[in-house]
């Protein structure tokens, strides 16, 4: 092969791997415990099968791939954004599939660190002849799949941040009788709606509860099914049993994580009324230990958390390096006075240190300015 036929190979491998990538992106959110994989099934120069990890984590992307390309599969290339599994679950291992429908050549982003597979599944593969070609878009791979490695290799999930601030840099007035801001406009608020049906759980501290009374909801039209498990984190058990996150818990989950010390009465009531609730320990500080609150959600299968919390907590996720994305929601207008700062500037700087955090180009929704910062792995 000379130089220039390797070099298309090599970007044609690129292009067919970042369309499995964007298949796979569709599961986000409804996967769990099972990470959201994209497969893209390629021969003679034509896409003959697509799959995306189903609901529930049931079919796999490869099977779903495997059944639209049907004999067509027979001497194609698979593209896989994730090592394909080697254990049998509820199905067979999807490397066998592979192998017994006639896929040639195998394609792979990453392997899997789940120590069920950890390159098992390629070997399975090279064992029954088919090529296998390892890392290709494994950096974008990994940010796709990163609420899956965190869970196998960390024991919790992946933490995006939202965080909305004035363009003066604040997140709420100062005085308890102000109204509440209303600080981005609508394209910003779809944006944060449709990353709410990417996650597999909202969380917020009981500060944004007993302050905003929100209700944590998908609410665009044709995703309110994708709304997550609804997550707070109360130290005391202060979280008001009249909150419409109380009130709607038989009808959409609640987690409430709460320290050793929450009494145990207000306990049994939120329970009587269908909120879940899990003890944890606290920190040194008397707040909830978050590495103990992310574990909790992990045992649950959950490897995508959306935290909507306010700047207590982004603080806290921030220095704590547990927080994975962080977009940053500036509205156009400011608020003119004093008030609660967004961020600390200790925290602002942890978000511009190269070492820690990697920041995308800003981008705009609608008028309202979105930083974007990405934990550096």
């Amino acid at each position: 092969m000379t130089e220039a036929s390797s070099t298309a190979a090599r970007e044609a491998d690129e292009r067919y791997m970042a369309a499995a990538l964007a298949i796979g992106r569709r599961g986000l959110g409804v996967t769990a415990p099972n990470p959201a994989v994209g497969t893209i099934l390629v021969r003679d120069g034509r896409i003959i099968g697509r799959g995306a990890t189903q609901q529930g984590g049931r079919p796999h992307a490869e099977t779903v791939a495997l059944a639209e390309a049907g004999e067509g599969a027979r001497g194609a290339t698979a593209y896989v954004t994730l090592e394909p599994c080697s254990h049998h679950g509820v199905t067979a291992p999807c490397a066998d599939a592979l192998s017994r429908a006639g896929v040639t050549r195998v394609v792979s982003a990453i392997e899997d660190p789940d120590p069920r597979v950890a390159g098992r599944g390629h070997q399975i593969l090279r064992d029954a002849g088919v090529e296998v070609l390892t890392g290709v878009c494994t950096e974008a791979a990994r940010r796709a799949n990163l609420g899956h490695i965190l869970r196998v290799t960390e024991g919790r999930p992946m933490v995006t941040l939202k965080l909305a601030e004035t363009s003066d840099g604040y997140a709420a007035a100062g005085s308890p009788h102000d109204p509440r801001l209303i600080i981005t406009g609508m394209a910003a608020n779809h944006r944060v709606q449709i990353m709410r049906a990417m996650h597999d759980a909202i969380m917020v501290g009981v500060g944004t509860v007993l302050g905003d009374d929100p209700l944590l909801t998908v609410r665009l039209p044709g995703l309110e099914s994708r709304t997550p498990l609804r997550v707070v984190l109360d130290t005391h058990l202060r979280i008001p049993v009249r909150s419409r996150l109380v009130a709607t818990a038989a009808e959409r989950p609640v987690l409430v994580i709460a320290g050793e010390r929450a009494p145990v009465a207000a306990r049994r009531d939120l329970e009587a009324r269908g909120v879940s609730v899990e003890i944890v320990d606290t920190d040194a500080d008397g707040h909830i230990d978050l590495h103990a609150a992310l574990a909790v959600l992990a045992r649950g299968g959950l490897t995508r958390v959306f935290s909507e919390g306010g700047p207590t907590v982004a603080g806290c996720l921030i220095s704590a390096g547990l927080a994975d994305d962080v977009f940053l929601l500036q509205g156009a207008r400011p608020l003119g006075r004093v008030g609660i700062a967004a961020l600390s500037d200790g925290s602002r700087a942890i978000l511009h240190d190269p070492a820690r955090y990697r920041a995308a180009r800003p981008s705009f929704s609608g008028v309202d300015q979105v930083a974007e910062f990405e934990r550096v792995l």
